[in-house]
């Protein structure tokens, strides 16, 4: 059984598509043992409860300083102790120690198809708004390993969408969401668990 952490900061979309393949078979072989938001609004936290999964909201505010947080973060990690650790929709940056710990063992899902539109400051509405003002035609959404680096980690799996004239940043958002994004992280995940690509538990 994979037990995954899933790290999120906002609403939970992909957090709630997670639970649901969960449910419906289409992620197999998993377990989500926690969920951590730096946002204590976050409604993300609200999925996690209703499913009775545990939630903690563990916050940079709370915090004297960064490393006091970044101490906080990974013992509670270390203390759910997951096979692989989920970041959807999580706006904080790794500590360098959490990406070596857990080296392999972290993917993140980003609303574009890497290399386009990614790294620092491509995040939520701004990789959309990005997109729509360059005029591109087609974006869409990357699966990737974490590491060091910012959106630099080995890419698992991507899936193109079609930008429509029309678009606004949220329509476009929403479209990425359901039919990428909501897909490939599901697949990922029962792909891990199922031990077909590196980084898998059986």
């Amino acid at each position: 059984m994979l037990n995954i952490v899933v790290c999120v900061s906002g609403g939970g979309t992909n957090l709630q598509a997670i639970i649901d393949g969960i449910k419906n078979g289409t992620i197999r072989n998993t377990k989500i043992s926690g969920v951590i938001s730096n946002n204590a609004g976050a409604y993300a936290l609200k999925r996690a409860e209703n499913e009775r999964i545990p939630a903690f909201c563990i916050s940079p505010k709370s915090y004297e300083s960064r490393g006091e947080f970044n101490q906080a973060f990974l013992a509670k990690l270390k203390e759910l102790n997951p096979d692989l650790i989920v970041l959807a929709g999580f706006l904080v940056i790794l500590p360098e120690e959490m990406t070596e710990i857990y080296q392999n063992r972290i993917i993140n899902i980003h609303p574009s198809l890497i290399p386009s539109f990614c790294g620092t400051g491509f995040y939520g509405l701004k990789v959309h708004e990005a997109v729509l003002a360059r005029g591109v035609k087609i974006t869409g959404a990357t699966v990737h390993f974490v590491d060091a680096g910012t959106d630099t980690g080995k890419i698992i799996s991507q899936k193109a969408v079609e930008v429509l004239d029309g678009d606004t940043p949220e329509i476009l958002q929403r479209r990425v969401m359901e039919q990428a994004e909501w897909v490939i992280l599901p697949r990922a995940i029962d792909e891990i668990a199922m031990a077909e690509i590196a980084g898998g538990k059986g």
